[in-house]
């Protein structure tokens, strides 16, 4: 079986394995959590882990990613 495909949490910059992850789509400049991999376009991948929400909202992790503006209000909601 081939390894996991690795990606890059948008909050602490360090790759993982996409199973390790959680990935967030863009739908009208608004954050959704995309937990079945079938969102289409660009996505975003965190870590499952407040701290990692938390840098990734402070450091703009999810604009640089989707290359524009974000509504990550979601991620408030998630990670509390």
């Amino acid at each position: 079986m081939p390894d996991a495909p690795l990606r890059t949490c948008v909050g602490c910059r360090q790759t993982a394995p996409a199973t390790d992850l959680v990935r967030f789509a863009l739908v009208d400049r608004t954050l959704q959590l995309d937990l079945g991999g079938t969102a289409g376009g660009r996505g975003a991948w965190l870590h499952p882990a407040r701290e990692c929400a938390d840098r990734a909202r402070r450091r703009g992790g999810f604009a640089r990613s989707f290359r524009q503006q974000v509504d990550d209000t979601v991620l408030a909601d998630l990670f509390g």
